[in-house]
């Protein structure tokens, strides 16, 4: 699969002013590329694995908005522990999407240890207690899946595997308007 079609597959259904956070790298470029303008995009510049516990902290802070993590499978591994936090936590409104494509993408192209070792994300998220996660084979089960986290309550974890297209367009690198943004976005009305 690719992980750009898939995050403008993501946004596509998302109508209710959800946030996403775009973890580093080609998860940010692709999350920028389909929607540079959308105020409830958080795009995560230089900050390796902290998708995941920022969309957390959003989800616990706002719990009637659906809160997206878009993250790569080299940066999970930064914070790994994240995935028994977030089930203490068990935010309802939670998604993490998991793009794994086995490689340090942006640092070379060197693979993950995951990769050397068959680390199973799904596996891994389960046994931390986050009971809804699941693998998606294809497109359609990926749209399905991003469907029911939308609509029930989670947390949720999918993962991807994914191909290893270079992500197009860099995010612009503007933090301060990034951050405003996000704050004026998530102080409105979930719509």
């Amino acid at each position: 699969m690719n992980r750009a079609a898939l995050t403008k597959r993501i946004l596509g259904k998302l109508h209710k002013r959800e946030a996403v956070v775009g973890g580093i790298g080609n998860s940010n470029w692709d999350l920028w590329a389909a929607a540079p303008s959308r105020p409830e995009n958080f795009y995560m510049l230089g900050s390796m694995g902290l998708a995941a516990p920022i969309a957390l902290g959003v989800a616990l802070a706002q719990p009637e908005r659906r809160v997206l993590a878009l993250e790569g499978d080299g940066s999970l591994l930064m914070q790994l522990g994240c995935l028994s936090t977030i089930a203490a936590q068990a935010p309802r409104n939670l998604i993490i999407v998991v793009w794994d494509n086995a490689i340090y993408q942006i640092t070379g192209g060197q693979p993950t240890p995951a990769a050397q070792s068959g680390t199973d994300w799904v596996a891994i998220a389960r046994a931390s207690g986050i009971a809804k996660s699941h693998w998606a084979a294809d497109e359609a089960e990926f749209d399905t899946l991003i469907e029911t986290a939308l609509t029930t309550d989670g947390p949720h974890l999918i993962a991807a595997r994914i191909d290893s297209e270079p992500g197009r367009h860099q995010t612009d690198r503007d933090p301060v308007r990034f951050a405003q943004a996000f704050t004026r976005a998530m102080a409105l009305p979930i719509g």
